[in-house]
């Protein structure tokens, strides 16, 4: 996506049926708008149509803040759901990291060279052997302590720290500490983990070890939204390397660490350009 770009982005889902198309592309010319992509999908066996729909706003005549109340007789004739956001739009991102800094390293340098369009005013972590490295980016980082005696205390900290930034999107870049329901349910859907294998194979904290054991010839990388079911969300990306019997399990540790960066990353940009559309347990990413 262009960082000049200046255009509306409306993701859409609602019962398949006719003329949808028709009438989101009339309502758009209607009001002065240039469609720059459209994309869609059809779930048949739900009966679904799932749609992402760019426009140039130079010459749209209706402010963003008046948008709802023009568009809601459409919605309401064919029963969408939708959500409206704005390419200029940059939000704000949280950084969550333990030990590993792989994950944080990547997204930082895709921050700073203008890859990733947000803002990244905080990384929370659990340890200080990242300090270095935000210091680097010039990023802000709090220390937070987790132990099984004062996880809530420091979940609550933790929350004090995202509240005044408006927080828009949580990232957990190899946070290996499990997230309490009612922290979840303050950003449902607004929290992308990284997990060390292609879900849902190989669950829990020693994938690779796992792997090893068992002798596979792929191994992968997951990245999902988080839910209260742990590593159950709604996959984003995934992907995978090719392996063999003279990789040793430190090798299997080093080519895993190469997938994650690169899989959280896409996954990360797909949600700040409104790509990700959710439905169910599962996600339709738009090109």
């Amino acid at each position: 996506m262009s960082r000049n770009k200046n255009s509306a982005i409306l993701l859409i889902s609602c019962p398949d049926q006719k003329g949808l198309n028709a009438a989101i592309a009339e309502f758009i010319f209607r009001n002065n708008g240039n469609i720059l992509h459209a994309d869609e999908h059809q779930d048949e066996d739900l009966g679904l149509f799932l749609m992402r729909v760019e426009w140039d706003l130079a010459d749209f005549a209706i402010p963003m803040t008046d948008f709802a109340q023009h568009f809601a007789p459409i919605a309401k004739k064919f029963g969408m759901e939708w959500s409206l956001s704005n390419s200029s739009h940059r939000p704000n991102v949280a950084l969550f990291v333990s030990k590993y800094d792989h994950c944080l390293a990547d997204l930082l340098y895709r921050h700073r060279s203008g890859e990733l369009a947000c803002e990244i005013p905080l990384v929370i972590s659990n340890h200080l052997d990242v300090q270095a490295l935000a210091d680097f980016y010039r990023i802000p980082l709090q220390v937070v302590p987790v132990t099984k005696e004062n996880k809530s205390e420091a979940e609550k900290r933790e929350l004090e720290l995202l509240a005044p930034l408006k927080i828009d999107l949580i990232v957990l870049a190899r946070y290996m500490q499990v997230l309490s329901p009612d922290f979840i349910r303050k950003y449902p859907h607004r929290i992308i983990n990284i997990h060390h294998s292609f879900l849902p194979a190989f669950v829990g904290g020693k994938p690779h070890h796992q792997a090893y054991q068992r002798g596979v010839k792929l191994i992968g990388a997951t990245s999902h939204y988080v839910t209260e079911v742990l590593d159950d969300g709604p996959i984003i990306e995934q992907d995978v390397v090719r392996i063999s019997h003279r990789d040793t399990l430190e090798d299997l540790i080093q080519k895993g660490r190469d997938l994650e960066k690169v899989v959280l990353s896409r996954a990360v940009r797909w949600h700040i350009e409104s790509r990700i559309l959710l439905y169910g347990n599962k996600t339709v990413i738009f090109d």
